[in-house]
């Protein structure tokens, strides 16, 4: 009655290049938000000057530095978790 469908085992060559995929995803958005960070720090666009600029640039930096540092390293040890 309630049976449940066969799932077939996935392709570890697959799932390794999705992985891969999604840590450079991570690593080069956190790049992006670092570079963008700086360049706000030095007021280049029109919309945020003053100590607002500078506020608004150190918080872009250090999200971006999380998301280049920590983040891969987060999802690296949850990849090696065995699936449960």
């Amino acid at each position: 009655m309630n049976e449940t469908p066969h799932i077939p085992p996935a392709d570890p060559e697959k799932v390794a290049r999705q992985r891969f995929f999604a840590l450079g995803l991570f690593r080069l958005s956190g790049a992006l938000l670092v570079m963008f960070g700086f360049l706000v720090l030095m007021q280049r666009f029109s919309w945020v000057q003053g100590g607002k600029a500078k506020a608004m640039g150190a918080i872009f930096v250090l999200v971006g530095l999380f998301q280049f540092v920590i983040v891969p390293r987060l999802l690296l040890a949850l990849f090696r978790k065995p699936p449960q």
